[in-house]
């Protein structure tokens, strides 16, 4: 059976040194911190990698992030993995929950999550799972 929690999270993105500097390349690297709340309560760190495009507002990102977190009262850890493109300024963003990446309460969770940013900044998820019975 589907769940669908909702909440919102804090995030702090701070850059990390990129592999390739080279000039021209576009790329960058971060870290990700993120505090949630709502259904889902903790936190979660990961990395991201990002690519720019030669027009702006186009660009592309990936990141793989650990959360661990009580969720709906559930609790355990998990891997989410993003993949996120922006042409012109017209995005796309999937997030995935990363196969058998799951423990405790949360193992066997599977799903994808959608995160929306309102006016004035604040980060909403939308995060519809399920757990499979061990």
């Amino acid at each position: 059976m589907t769940v669908h929690a909702t909440g919102m999270f804090d995030v702090t993105i701070a850059p990390l040194a990129a592999y390739n500097v080279a000039e021209g390349a576009l790329l960058g690297r971060m870290s990700i911190d993120k505090h949630f709340h709502g259904d889902m309560e903790g936190t979660s760190q990961g990395e991201m990698l990002t690519a720019g495009g030669s027009i702006k507002n186009s660009a592309g990102y990936v990141a793989v992030e650990r959360v661990t977190a009580t969720l709906n009262g559930r609790s355990g850890s998990f891997a989410l993995m993003h993949t996120g493109i922006m042409t012109r300024g017209d995005g796309k963003l999937t997030i995935t929950v990363v196969p058998d990446s799951g423990s405790g309460d949360l193992a066997g969770i599977s799903g994808a999550m959608n995160i929306i940013i309102a006016e004035g900044g604040q980060h909403h998820y939308e995060f519809d799972y399920e757990v499979a019975a061990p």
